[in-house]
């Protein structure tokens, strides 16, 4: 009859299973990533504002305060005159001095009754009227001077990019660039509105966050469209997230609005088995150096501490960090490949342990 082993007798094989193992304690710090909290004496509170500055390819967007003093300093519209408007003129009681209807010239002149070649260029139609007047005064007895447009030509913006009508658009009176989107047809549903540039003049660019305009409801940002103006959308590039390390799914994921760290993880098939949800990191890029923040998820979900359920930005890395004994299984495959993980504790020692038999006692 035979019993198991309960005895100090240990065979040879036995003892280079547990050298092995022990070996495998011994190189446990060494498996897997390690990252290092950024210094940082306060603890940034949730949201965008966990960047201290974004990598310089990222566009600067126009702060509101800039552009409501735009808005607030801009005059009362009126309709400025350019190649291509069709005014009308008409003289009281003078007929031979009217005309119904006069295209302005690439260059921005009228040919008009007795006063000749004018440039009318950039001007409102009052003005050009107060400038008729007073040609007309010399030769007429206070005329009766009237302009009337009958098309308006230079109230207009290009909008280019990804949308779906790109070219002209024109404004019935004070364009804004929701309305110069509009009439452009909006994006692909496919694609969504991030950003936008209304490019002015030959050395002026503005870039406006639309997903705080549109998403956040920030009118502040529907700035004014100037005539010829260019507003361009990028073709749009799916943000994504990067997550790494003990969670089921890891890769990129697309980035939604306000998404945050916790949801990320989830999105990523939530931490496995053999993760450890009090060290989870995000890592960010700043400039060559990046911000590296700790975030204990297990505090997170179980005090409902949301103060560190950071919103993510663009290409942030997300890493959960394997637990001890994930750490521990990693080395062993590197030294006994042949070993099943998942029985560790209980078959593949209790199959060595039943080789080792002793004869029973007389």
């Amino acid at each position: 009859m035979h019993h198991k082993f309960s005895s100090p007798l240990i065979q040879p094989p036995v003892v280079k299973v547990l050298q092995c193992l022990f070996l495998a304690l011994l190189l446990t710090s060494c498996a897997g990533l390690s990252p290092k909290p950024t210094k940082n004496p306060q603890s940034p509170p949730p949201g965008r504002d966990f960047t201290i500055k974004l990598p310089d390819k990222s566009p600067i967007f126009a702060k509101k305060e800039d552009l409501n003093k735009e808005i607030s300093e801009a005059k009362p519209f009126e309709y400025r005159l350019g190649p291509g408007d069709i005014i009308g003129l008409k003289v009281w009681r003078r007929p031979e001095l009217s005309e119904e209807r006069m295209i302005i010239s690439p260059d921005g002149f009228i040919a008009t009754p007795r006063v000749g070649m004018l440039n009318v260029n950039g001007k409102t139609p009052d003005e050009v009227k107060e400038s008729i007047t007073t040609k007309l005064e010399v030769l007429y007895i206070k005329p009766e001077v009237t302009i009337q447009v009958h098309d308006f030509q230079n109230n207009k913006a290009y909008v280019l990019g990804n949308v779906n009508k790109p070219g002209l658009v024109r404004f019935s009176g004070r364009g804004t660039l929701l309305e110069g989107l509009s009439l452009a047809g909006g994006v692909p549903k496919e694609d969504r509105m991030t950003r936008c540039s209304i490019i002015r003049g030959n050395d002026q660019v503005i870039w406006i966050d639309l997903q705080d305009l549109l998403s956040n409801g920030n009118m502040s940002l529907n700035t004014t469209i100037h005539n010829n103006d260019i507003i361009y959308v990028p073709e749009h590039a799916h943000d994504m997230i990067y997550v790494m390390g003990e969670v089921k799914t890891p890769g990129a994921i697309p980035m939604h609005d306000g998404m945050s760290v916790l949801k990320a993880v989830m999105m990523a098939g939530g931490i496995t088995r053999t993760g450890n949800e009090e060290k989870v990191f995000i890592i960010r890029q700043q400039d060559t150096n990046g911000t590296v923040a700790e975030i204990n998820l297990k505090r997170l979900v179980e005090n409902a501490d949301f103060t560190r359920n950071y919103t993510l930005m663009p290409n942030d890395i997300i890493y959960v960090s394997p637990s001890g004994m994930a750490k521990f299984n990693y080395t062993l495959q590197d030294i006994m490949p042949t070993l099943q993980i998942i029985n560790l504790g209980t078959s593949a020692l209790n199959s060595v342990n039943s080789t080792i038999i002793i004869p029973s006692q007389p």
